[in-house]
């Protein structure tokens, strides 16, 4: 029997999202530009933050960034285009970038290079 089945709450049929597992949060919450031509401020959220994080400056491949992140490599490419998608318009549109802490981290037992890790959902 599958895992997922239909679901009244969520009003959808599939299986429910899986967690992301994020070892390392941003020091830095928002970027500004100077100067700033548009107020409006681009989002980049956690899991893309940890994907460009791990394959643009730890230089790590998508599926080493995959396996160490808990998802597949196709996520990653997705989360890596959309990141770095924000970011390139951020920067030649000189709005503010933003790293939005929306859902939800939990804490996880996971260790991976003696670092906890946190999920995300």
């Amino acid at each position: 029997m599958p895992r997922w089945r239909w679901c009244w709450r969520r009003k959808s049929k599939g299986r429910p999202p899986a967690q992301i597992f994020i070892y390392s949060l941003p020091k830095v919450k928002r970027l500004m530009p100077i100067p700033c031509l548009n107020p409006q401020p681009i989002e980049v959220l956690y899991p893309e933050y940890e994907a460009i994080r791990l394959v643009d400056y730890e230089g790590l491949t998508q599926e080493e960034a995959a396996k160490k992140m808990g998802v597949s490599r196709g996520t990653i490419w997705r989360l890596l285009e959309s990141g770095r998608k924000k970011v390139l318009e951020a920067l030649i549109t000189s709005r503010p970038l933003l790293i939005a802490d929306e859902g939800e981290l939990i804490e996880d037992k996971r260790e991976v290079d003696g670092k906890k890790s946190k999920n995300y959902k």
